[in-house]
C-alpha cells in the first residue's frame, strides 16, 4: 500500500480481535460506509459551484451507500442485524484536527476537508487490505479485497481536488503533515472490532 504513504501498518494480529466478533465489524463497517456517503454529501452541499467536484462526489456518495447495501446483505444472510451507530474514536480525532487547522478561508476548509476524507478513504482502504489479506472466512476476504480496490480510488479522488482547489496553499505539504499526525492518531488503535478500531 505504498501508494497510501502511511506511516504506520496496521498490526495484522487486529484481525484476531475482528473474527472474534463478526456481528460488530460488520455493523461498524455498515456506519463507516453511510458516513462517508453522508461526507460526500456534505462536501457536495457545501461546494456547489465545482462542477466537477460535484459530478465526482455524486459517484462516491452513490458508492458508499451501495457499500452500505452490500454489508447490510451480508449481516441479513447470516441471521445478523445492524446494529446501532457506533461512536469512531479515530474518526472524530482527526476532525478535531481539521477543525484547529482552517484559517477560516473557504479554500482552506475545501482543502482540509478533502484531505481528511482522503486520510479516513487510506486508512480504510490498508485496513480491508489487512482483513482481506488475513481473515478466515473466504466470503469476507474477497468482499474486503474488492471494497479495497473501490477505495482507493475514493482516496485519489479526494486528493486530486485538494490539490486541483488548493490555489495559493502547498497542498503536497499539508498532506505529509496529515500523515504524519495520523500516524500519532492510528498507534492508539488497532484493539478493538472496528474498522479504526
Amino acid at each position: 500500500m505504498s501508494m497510501l504513504r502511511l506511516k504506520l501498518p496496521t498490526d495484522p494480529r487486529w484481525v484476531n480481535i475482528v473474527e472474534k466478533n463478526i456481528e460488530e465489524i460488520l455493523t461498524d463497517h455498515a456506519w463507516c460506509e453511510q458516513k462517508a456517503a453522508s461526507n460526500a454529501i456534505s462536501l457536495i452541499v457545501m461546494n456547489s459551484e465545482h462542477t466537477d467536484l460535484v459530478t465526482d462526489l455524486l459517484k462516491i456518495a452513490k458508492e458508499e451507500v451501495e457499500h452500505f447495501e452490500m454489508v447490510h446483505e451480508i449481516i441479513k444472510q447470516r441471521g445478523l442485524k445492524l446494529g446501532r451507530e457506533r461512536k469512531d474514536d479515530y474518526v472524530n480525532e482527526l476532525a478535531q484536527y481539521m477543525k484547529r487547522s482552517i484559517t477560516g478561508s473557504r479554500i482552506s476548509g475545501l482543502v482540509e476537508r478533502l484531505l481528511f476524507s482522503a486520510m479516513i478513504e487510506a486508512r480504510s482502504c490498508e485496513r480491508f487490505k489487512v482483513l482481506s489479506e488475513n481473515i478466515q472466512d473466504e466470503e469476507l476476504s474477497k468482499f474486503y479485497w474488492e471494497l479495497m480496490e473501490s477505495e482507493a480510488g475514493h482516496y485519489v479522488t479526494f486528493l486530486t481536488y485538494a490539490r486541483k482547489y488548493g490555489e495559493g496553499i502547498d497542498v503536497d505539504q499539508r498532506w505529509k503533515e496529515w500523515l504524519e499526525f495520523e500516524a500519532l492518531v492510528i498507534a492508539k488503535y488497532g484493539k478493538k472490532e472496528t474498522i479504526h478500531g
